[in-house]
């Protein structure tokens, strides 16, 4: 009988909107969004680049690896979700194969990311990099992607964002980050993309008294999460994206209170890994 292949995630930027690099909020972590995944000897996959990706870069270019290949989808555009790009070094290695992947069309993504990476924002321009770059619209419909299924679902968060349903024979992840319940439909669809998750990745940016005061700034509350879970009888809930002002001590009481209602919940933690 054939060796399982399992999932192997790692969580390098949890936060949410800026980093916070300040000693109260390191427990949790302070580098804005980054996921990575490893199927097997698949290329590796990340999910968003925010300013979680260069310590990622860091740690894939101590491998000393002959060659590297990766994907990196992107949610949306939001500057915390791609200001790691120009800091992950394997970027200027000529050794390196990257493929970006987004709901945009591929000359729209070229532009976008390319934009960042101009005077007077950035010192590089991305064509001036030394790894070999694609740039590729995703499948609305859903698409194959080293041996994994992705299945893109809408999100509703400001200028738009998707989230992403990853299935392998064995195990399902689902990253929707970015996301303010209140939508119907939307919230329906996000749902059924979460059915019977393995591990569900979901924006808890607020806690429900907060939230009163920010409607329609494109995120959801632990309270939520916790309800998405369980209508979408998920094994494990991740909170994450979390807010700048949520220090260490703040996110333990919101992770308690969160297990009252959903007891399979954790507070996405930098460096935090598991297989599935």
């Amino acid at each position: 009988m054939p060796e399982k292949r399992r999932i192997e995630i790692t969580l390098w930027g949890v936060r949410g909107s800026i980093p916070t690099p300040v000693a109260e909020n390191l427990g949790y972590g302070g580098n804005t969004s980054c996921v990575s995944l490893c199927y097997g000897d698949s290329p590796l996959m990340v999910l968003d680049g925010g300013s979680g990706l260069r310590a990622l870069g860091n740690m894939v270019n101590a491998q000393g690896l002959a060659k590297i290949e990766l994907d990196l989808l992107l949610t949306h555009f939001h500057w915390d979700h791609i200001q790691g790009i120009p800091f992950f070094a394997p970027l200027f290695r000529p050794n390196c194969a990257m493929r970006f992947h987004s709901i945009e069309s591929r000359d729209r993504l070229k532009q976008i990311l390319q934009e960042q990476m101009r005077p007077p924002y950035f010192p590089v321009q991305m064509p001036a990099v030394q790894a070999d770059i694609r740039y590729l619209q995703a499948d609305k419909k859903g698409f194959e992607l080293n041996g994994l299924r992705i299945r893109p679902f809408r999100l509703t968060h400001p200028d738009g964002a998707h989230g992403y349903r990853i299935e392998s024979p064995d195990a399902v992840i689902v990253y929707a980050t970015d996301h303010e319940h209140g939508d119907a439909k939307t919230d329906a669809g996000l749902r059924e993309y979460a059915r019977g998750a393995d591990l569900l990745i979901y924006d808890a940016q607020y806690t429900p008294e907060e939230y009163t005061a920010r409607h329609g700034w494109g995120h959801s509350t632990w309270l939520e999460a916790t309800r998405v879970a369980a209508d979408a009888s998920v094994k494990q809930l991740a909170l994450f994206h979390h807010d700048p002002l949520h220090d260490d001590a703040a996110l333990d009481r919101i992770v308690e209170a969160a297990r009252r209602e959903f007891p399979a919940t954790i507070a996405a933690k930098e460096r935090w890994s598991a297989s599935y």
